[in-house]
């Protein structure tokens, strides 16, 4: 009995990190399978001057991106969604970012010195990262080009990384 009561609490500590791990692991975290397949939500948004809906981008594949300006992470990605953003516009892809910034002169600050090159718009209500499932800065969701979920990447990517480079090659060549 002694050697039980000793053993059982590192048992079920090794347990709990094994379980935690397992959850960190971006293999677990990237990609969830659940969502993929689901008709992206739909929203609005403002371009150029124009009211548009994700609908009208049917037909291209949509990297949606969650950001905020006091989000290091999501500052940290801004440059490689703008090289992703030049890289797949002529493929028929695009970066759609949608910042949850409350404050319009410092998403409007960071556009500028970040040199955003690809459509974004702010929605400081928060209404479509939730309906998305959102739950922390930056996740992105890319959109097939029916208008479907491919993918959930929670947290940063390194979007010039050869395998999301060849992920994102496959589905702009399907059709």
């Amino acid at each position: 009995m002694t050697f039980l009561r000793r053993v059982l609490p590192w048992l079920v500590l090794a347990a709990a990190l094994t379980i935690l791990i397992g959850f960190a692991m971006p293999s677990y975290r990237q990609g969830e399978a659940s969502i993929a397949g689901r008709t992206a939500p739909q929203f609005t948004f403002e371009h150029d001057g124009k009211q548009m809906r994700l609908a009208d981008l049917h037909g291209k594949v949509v990297v949606v991106n969650f950001w905020a300006t006091w989000c290091p992470p999501c500052v940290e990605e801004t440059p490689l969604l703008n090289r992703l953003e030049q890289r797949i516009a002529s493929r028929g892809g695009v970066v759609l970012g949608i910042s949850v910034d409350e404050d319009p002169d410092a998403y409007e600050r960071f556009l500028q010195d970040q040199k955003v090159a690809y459509p974004t718009f702010r929605d400081p209500s928060k209404k479509i990262p939730l309906e998305y499932g959102t739950s922390m800065y930056p996740e992105t969701y890319i959109v097939d080009r029916h208008g479907r979920i491919a993918r959930k990447i929670i947290g940063p990517q390194q979007w010039d990384s050869p395998d999301m480079l060849a992920y994102l090659d496959h589905l702009l060549g399907q059709s």
